[in-house]
């Protein structure tokens, strides 16, 4: 991997719960580790990294503690560039962010805010008494966490969520992890989030970007689909089980994660191949 990437223009994307902190009951307790933040860090000192998650942008920035990444906060539909943006030549420029240039973040839900909390609150109140159900304002989606509900009450629970969306047509439901999640109806994922950043970074029709997409969810396949569909980059899955997806290539879990992640910046740093005994990254397939 790292033969090919030399003299190329790499762009990290990373997902977050499950990627780079552990699956936990507790959405609010899904710290990642000190350890991993340095590799985040070191990472984007030599690339443009961005934080896809379905997190609002302000809770995941609030885990990650970054200054130096881009965060794409709802599946991708709230968008803020770093402060000092490095670009794909290692220069730095200021924050520019909407298709105008303005200095700002980029948000294409932005007029269903209105309704989505609406939403949020008429769902924490249908639910209010399904023992384990928690209810999470992610901005521009809510997301309805099952992991502690009983197997038994999981039908009640769907059915009260769809309830609650008969009455807004405008949105849709998805399925992650344990999680359902209420999105506005409109054509934008984390793979559109990624083609958006690609753009912005001036990458999007260049033929020696590989762009770098790490995510154990399902919402990471629609990213994954991207990275495919340009015939160049690496999607990687983690999961420590084979499963039905779009990556070709595999890490088993965080620890993994920071171990190709510390790897990868050290041999941009020292400019030497890449050494694959600590953390193998490999092939579906195999």
């Amino acid at each position: 991997m790292m033969k090919e990437a030399k003299g190329k223009r790499i762009v990290v994307f990373l997902d977050y719960d499950g990627t780079l902190s552990p699956i936990v009951n507790d959405p609010d307790l899904a710290f990642m580790s000190d350890e991993m933040r340095g590799a985040v860090r070191e990472v984007s000192k030599y690339f443009p990294t961005a934080i896809i998650s379905g997190r609002s942008r302000d809770k995941v920035k609030e885990f990650v503690k970054l200054d130096n990444v881009y965060y794409a906060g709802s599946h991708g539909m709230d968008i803020m560039a770093p402060p000092e943006q490095l670009t794909s030549d290692g220069k730095h420029r200021p924050q520019a962010l909407d298709r105008k240039g303005n200095e700002g973040s980029f948000q294409p839900a932005k007029k269903f805010l209105p309704a989505i909390q609406e939403i949020f609150t008429a769902l924490e109140e249908h639910t209010r008494k399904i023992k384990g159900a928690r209810i999470e304002d992610n901005r521009f989606c809510v997301s309805v966490h099952f992991r502690q509900v009983r197997e038994e009450d999981y039908d009640i629970l769907k059915e009260k969520v769809k309830s609650v969306l008969e009455s807004y047509p405008d949105f849709r439901l998805t399925w992650g992890r344990k999680v359902m999640e209420v999105r506005p109806c409109i054509e934008w994922n984390k793979g559109h989030a990624l083609e958006y950043l690609l753009e912005h970074l001036g990458l999007s029709n260049s033929s020696d970007v590989l762009p770098l997409y790490i995510g154990d969810d399902r919402t990471d396949e629609d990213a994954f689909k991207v990275i495919e569909s340009r015939g160049q980059g690496y999607p990687i899955v983690v999961s420590s089980v084979a499963k039905d997806t779009k990556a070709r290539y595999s890490l088993k879990d965080p620890k993994e994660v920071h171990m190709f992640l510390s790897h990868v910046a050290r041999w941009k740093k020292a400019s030497s191949p890449f050494n694959r005994s600590s953390a193998q990254i490999v092939g579906i397939d195999d």
